[in-house]
């Protein structure tokens, strides 16, 4: 057996057995070099795993989960609800057009697909439920929003691909807003649909007074994506910089403004913040090693052949890519995904002439709608257990949800100008 097949073979074996993803890929990378005689030695393996952590732009990611819990327990979440349903709520599911505004101002705080799930899911599948619209599309919708938060930016899959392919982590946070925010329209109009479909009665219209009332509850947390995105944009600071600075506001925010947090409180925060961290940098340093036995069995340039092989032509391999990237989503973990893929997929985008930062954005779209596609589909667990709705069931009520993403998704692959414009 060659050692592609021993190593990607190992991987599917592990993931089937549930194991996690970080320990799959170093296990497959060791049964690999065991197996197949590899020429690395073990000793390199630990220098290679300490080198892929070190990194200064990776720092971002423990201060944006931090940042995400905060906020997603200090009452930012209610209060942005509140503006938003004063604005939309008197539309024909309005309520329901809310959730997913509220969703991208969440996603522009937290970086994360299933943080933002469960802060604002939380408040809103019960609230929905209330009002009349059905649990499974309340689920379905708020699982389907939650993808936004890995495309707006602060996003920390876009800081790994930054880190893995050498872009500037600045101008992919800049390309992946206007995608953002197409995800959210294309979303919003579903709900729409839905609403008249099922005749949803919406909420009486907010006055002006109401509206600024709701604006001076949350600006603070409306301000907070200005501040950080402000900053980044204008040159004021780094990605990473501007993750300490998150940290920093929240803590303000949650507990001398809105006083929603106790220092009690802190220890639950920062065990959970680790939590995540730490798991994310396992994977990171168990995909290094991943890496580079791709690289030393020339598993890329492989398939780069046989993708040039079938088309040379641009449109039919970015067709290939969202595929590819489609069927990588429903069973590997995004973060491990990019740094696997883009080592393999990047050149080759290169070399048809697609910018990076572009190829960058349909990446994490695409493995974005992974977040919504059993088996692993985090998004879907998370909404699950906020509803009470079994997995099968919601597998199916996110059939639509699942269409209008790839729809965005395929718009946003063959029209750069909605990643390149304010680059």
């Amino acid at each position: 057996m060659t050692p592609t097949f021993i190593l990607f073979g190992l991987l599917i074996i592990f993931l089937l057995l549930s194991v996690p993803v970080g320990f799959a890929l170093l296990l497959a990378s060791l049964g690999t070099i065991v197996l197949a005689d590899v020429e690395i030695p073990f000793s390199i393996l630990t220098q290679v795993m300490v080198t892929a952590n070190d990194s200064f732009p990776l720092m971002a990611i423990p201060f944006f989960i931090l940042a995400g819990v905060l906020m997603g327990r200090g009452g930012v979440s209610e209060r942005l609800l509140n503006i938003a349903n004063s604005f939309v709520g008197h539309y024909r599911g309005g309520f329901a057009i809310a959730a997913v505004l509220t969703a991208m101002f969440f996603s522009a705080i937290s970086g994360s697909g299933p943080a933002t799930v469960a802060a604002i899911g939380s408040i809103m599948i019960p609230e929905m439920v209330k009002r009349g619209y059905k649990k499974l599309f309340a689920t379905a919708l708020i699982a389907s929003a939650g993808t936004i938060g890995i495309v707006i930016p602060p996003s920390i899959p876009l800081v790994i691909y930054g880190v893995s392919s050498g872009t500037s982590i600045g101008d992919l946070f800049k390309a992946g807003v206007i995608p953002g925010i197409l995800m959210g329209g294309a979303l919003m109009l579903w709900a729409y649909i839905h609403a008249k479909k099922e005749n949803y009665k919406p909420d009486s219209k907010a006055t002006w007074k109401e509206r600024l009332h709701h604006i001076n509850r949350g600006k603070g947390a409306l301000l907070m994506p200005v501040v950080i995105l402000g900053g980044i944009y204008g040159g004021i600071f780094t990605p990473t910089e501007a993750a300490v600075i998150a940290v920093v506001y929240g803590l303000i925010l949650s507990f001398f403004i809105y006083r929603e947090l106790t220092w009690k409180d802190t220890i639950a925060l920062f065990y959970d913040s680790a939590v995540s961290t730490g798991s994310i940098m396992v994977i990171v340093a168990a995909a290094a090693v991943f890496g580079r036995i791709l690289t030393l069995e020339q598993i890329p340039n492989n398939v780069a052949a046989t993708m040039l092989s079938i088309s040379d032509n641009p449109i039919v391999f970015l067709l290939l890519v969202n595929i590819l990237l489609i069927i990588v989503g429903t069973f590997m973990e995004t973060i491990a995904a990019v740094i696997i893929l883009t080592p393999i997929l990047l050149p080759l985008s290169t070399q048809m002439g697609i910018d990076p930062v572009h190829f960058g954005i349909i990446m994490i779209v695409n493995l974005s709608i992974g977040f919504i596609t059993p088996p692993l589909g985090m998004n879907l667990f998370v909404a699950s257990s906020i509803s009470n709705i079994k997995i099968v069931q919601l597998s199916k009520g996110i059939v639509p949800g699942f269409i209008t993403l790839v729809i965005v998704l395929f718009v946003i692959t063959y029209i750069s100008w909605f990643s390149l414009v304010l680059v």
